[in-house]
């Protein structure tokens, strides 16, 4: 059995999947996913419920919401122990493999390790593979307390570090143009990302279109214009090394802004 939050939240056995329509359920069931083999506290449960909204009897939905979820883990798993009761709250134990999340952070850990060592191609094949189980937006959207809030936003920036790196790795494998279609979904995505547009720029002006570059970087600046402010300097530098056709700064393999982070 497998459980999958990165994207609508479900569980998988053999060929079947598994969900719940019961949005509490799912809260539940996510929270424990997040905080596994660590005993969440009753109140911070109640807190990712219903915040400090909380029912009369808040304590005995949720005693009914866990036994719904004991009854979708069973059906899942053929198992009935899976969720361990303890005297402040509850405990998710999980085996090494049965979250993708787990299975993203462990292949992000080995890319960024490889990348800072220097070995593109191993540090490549690893990131390709921690993307991979991303099948959408984290939980769906599924909205929260705390514990849901805060793994949505720090798992995005895990990801937009992973995509960072495997640029960077396809950048020194150089897989420049290739990297063009992705680059420019991830400017839309991502327009206040400024790095996305320096791995733009350069990614066109090696493929021969530095046209093209310049557009990109007058479209960065149209963004900063509006919001009051102006390009960062790494990227303003770019932007001056492509006027200049500085080879020096192009023959980087990526933008000086961009460095590994420790692993």
């Amino acid at each position: 059995m497998r459980y999958e939050i990165l994207g609508p939240l479900r569980i998988t056995a053999g060929d079947e999947e598994f969900v719940s329509s019961t949005r509490k359920v799912e809260i539940i069931l996510a929270t424990l996913l997040i905080r596994s083999d660590q005993i969440v506290p009753t109140k911070d449960l109640l807190a990712e419920l219903w915040d400090e909204n909380q029912p009369k009897h808040a304590s005995a939905s949720l005693y009914a919401y866990v036994s719904q979820l004991r009854k979708l883990l069973a059906q899942a798993s053929e198992r009935d122990d899976l969720i361990a009761t303890r005297t402040s709250g509850y405990v998710l134990r999980l085996g090494p493999d049965d979250l993708d999340l787990h299975f993203f952070e462990e292949a992000l850990r080995r890319g960024r390790a490889e990348l800072a060592a220097g070995h593109a191609k191993e540090a490549n094949d690893a990131l390709r593979e921690a993307l991979s189980v991303w099948r959408g937006s984290p939980l769906d959207g599924l909205q929260g307390g705390p514990t849901i809030n805060s793994f949505t936003q720090r798992i995005k920036e895990l990801r937009l570090e992973c995509l960072e790196m495997l640029i960077v790795s396809n950048f020194l494998l150089d897989r420049h143009r290739e990297m063009i279609s992705v680059l420019y979904s991830l400017i839309t995505d991502h327009p206040h990302h400024e790095v996305f547009y320096q791995h733009l720029m350069l990614a066109l002006y090696r493929s021969q279109r530095q046209a093209d570059a310049l557009h990109v970087y007058e479209r960065a600046c149209a963004l900063t214009d509006s919001l009051g402010l102006r390009p960062g300097r790494s990227l303003r530098q770019l932007h001056e090394a492509i006027l200049n056709k500085d080879k020096t700064v192009l023959s980087t393999a990526y933008p000086a802004s961009w460095t590994p982070r420790p692993t």
